[in-house]
């Protein structure tokens, strides 16, 4: 998980300031010491890290605190702002400027996800109601157009080659052409990458930026490479003037390192972040959301939109209903199985959360394996059995474990499971329906 290894040693260092009163200088600096090792230890820029905790100190020290506030909590509002800020403040959204077609250029080292990068991008811009097409400017790397070819074949969106013979800065100026008489809005275009940045990869670049004159160049970065990537971002910036960054690999990177660097060193924004594997695995990069999950105070709003995007509205009223009439079965418990399993990891969708974190659910996932072994085991009771579990007895168990091709224990755990979840959904259904009868008032974060 993003951020795993950062967060848990900054919310250590603020449960010893939390354990104090009154704050000292001392304490303080003391706090900030700590924080400047996680940082490092995170692979931060060690400039960047100078400066954010300058910053900090600075505030901490020289800001009265709040009536409202304790002084532990002052410090980490201004740990949380400075955060904030170092990534960018504010999250960056494309600029597609007037022109039909838009153009995106898409540059980075080999291995960095960029071809990968393209579909998710693509594949996001269609969701949005663009019409976009994939450009094969990769000639260089083997099997690179046909790579680039089943990834566009896999969102529905057209890929434009000429073949690994014909010269890139050819190939991105036809596509243009091409573009404009097929009537697609948004070109994106995959360039060649190399394993290291060398004049010949970013003179081709140079002359493709030229002909094609993009309203995006996009830097395409393995956030696990931490240090790496800040450099390799700096190095295309310098000769590219690049407008923003993805991040690709957040989800394996426990550090973080780049996130918070890049932004800092560059001047140019993350624009996105790359979650998973699927397709599907991108999303915008909030600035303010992030920092947020690093020092565990959640991110309810992107949770929301995963939940809204996953999750039919109206079968979710109609599951509430079920859950407040002490009606909800096992075909919904398998269904809501389903739905969480769309919105992603679970160990992301805990770091969402306030107050939770990865390790209260450890080792717990729904992968698709699991998925099919609930559904078995569902799918060989009887109908009355789904909508009454509680008469399923020993002999009744022996034949649903034969049926599904799994052992009584493991139809024992998923009855278990589906007891405690719907404990757990009738909570969340009684907290919910108090806050709309006002009887209970959500906390503000900041």
């Amino acid at each position: 998980m993003a951020f795993e290894s950062l967060s848990g040693k900054l919310q250590e260092v603020f449960k010893k300031l939390r354990g104090k009163g009154k704050l000292s200088e001392k304490d303080i600096k003391d706090a900030m010491r700590e924080v400047k090792v996680a940082l490092l230890e995170a692979d931060v820029n060690f400039k960047v890290v100078k400066d954010f905790i300058n910053a900090v100190t600075e505030k901490a020290l020289g800001q009265e605190v709040m009536e409202s506030l304790t002084p532990a909590q002052q410090v980490i509002k201004i740990v949380n702002e400075e955060l904030t800020s170092l990534m960018g403040s504010t999250q960056s959204w494309l600029n597609l400027g007037n022109k039909i077609p838009a153009v995106i250029m898409m540059v980075g080292l080999q291995g960095s996800g960029k071809t990968t990068a393209c579909g998710k991008l693509a594949n996001l811009l269609k969701k949005q109601g663009k019409n976009p097409m994939l450009v094969a400017c990769d000639v260089i790397r083997p099997a690179a157009i046909k790579q680039l070819q089943v990834v566009g074949s896999n969102v529905n969106v057209p890929v434009f080659t000429m073949g690994d013979k014909t010269n890139p800065v050819d190939i991105a100026k036809a596509s243009i052409d091409y573009a404009k008489s097929h009537n697609m809005d948004v070109v994106i275009i995959d360039t060649a990458g190399r394993l290291h940045i060398d004049d010949e990869l970013m003179e081709e670049l140079i002359n493709i930026k030229k002909v094609v004159n993009p309203d995006e160049i996009l830097l395409v970065v393995d956030a696990m490479t931490g240090q790496d990537a800040v450099n390799v971002a700096s190095s295309f910036n310098e000769r590219l003037d690049i407008t923003g960054v993805i991040l690709t690999k957040l989800d394996g990177d426990t550090r973080g390192g780049a996130a918070l660097s890049i932004k800092a060193v560059t001047q140019k924004p993350i624009k996105y972040i790359g979650t998973g594997e699927k397709l599907s695995d991108i999303e915008p990069f909030y600035p303010d959301r992030m920092a947020s999950r690093i020092l565990g105070m959640g991110d309810v709003l992107t949770l929301i939109e995963k939940a809204q995007a996953a999750i039919d509205e109206k079968k979710a009223l109609e599951m509430g209903q079920k859950l407040l009439t002490k009606q909800f079965t096992l075909d919904d418990f398998l269904e809501q199985l389903q739905s969480l399993k769309n919105m992603g990891p679970l160990d992301q969708l805990l770091g969402m959360i306030p107050g939770m974190s990865k390790n209260m659910l450890k080792g717990i996932d729904i992968s698709e394996k699991d998925l099919k072994r609930v559904e078995a085991i569902i799918q060989s009771m009887t109908k009355e059995e789904r909508q009454n579990p509680s008469i399923i007895n020993g002999s009744r168990k022996k034949r649903i474990a034969k049926g599904s091709g799994t052992t009584i224990q493991q139809v024992n755990s998923l009855l278990k499971q589906f007891e405690e979840t719907k404990k757990m959904m009738k909570k969340f259904a009684d907290f919910d329906k108090d806050i709309k009868k006002g009887k209970l008032k959500l906390p503000f974060f900041r």
